[in-house]
């Protein structure tokens, strides 16, 4: 039989920390609080969408007004797709090819026009894509108006 795990750290959600020592007696100190660094503009992979309004166009016809953050957009690479799919299985329904950096305009709103989808659908994902990494980033479900 193998010898108990001594001198485990463990953590609690009462930001304090216990030590078990070899002799049971346990030790209480405060945590330090330690705050995460800014991320890295350039280590974010994909973009994120932070907000979408929708409305009906026509019968079965859709505009998205589509807010996206990518605080990494340059010349060199930028949010360069956005997307409308089924939140079902992935269909592609609508998507709009972004031809430029927004680099002075974070985060920037674009609309997606004239979207068909089908009658039965209620719900769709609203995505952003990277021009080097692809889909992948924060994405927002939005319930269908009148549907």
């Amino acid at each position: 039989m193998p010898a108990p795990d001594r001198g485990v750290v463990r953590d609690l959600p009462i930001r304090r920390r216990t030590i078990i020592v070899p002799l049971g007696l346990a030790l209480w100190y405060p945590m330090t609080t330690l705050r995460a660094a800014a991320p890295d503009a350039s280590a974010q992979r994909f973009p994120d969408v932070v907000g979408v309004k929708v409305s009906a166009a026509a019968a079965d016809r859709f505009q998205f007004d589509v807010t996206v953050s990518s605080p990494y957009d340059s010349a060199r690479r930028y949010a360069d797709g956005i997307r409308v799919r089924s939140a079902a299985d992935g269909t592609v329904y609508g998507e709009r090819a972004l031809l430029h950096d927004h680099a002075n305009e974070q985060p920037f709103t674009r609309d997606v026009s004239a979207v068909r989808v089908p009658a039965a659908v209620t719900h769709v994902v609203v995505e952003a894509r990277d021009r080097e990494f692809g889909y992948g980033g924060r994405t927002v479900r939005v319930r269908l108006p009148g549907r």
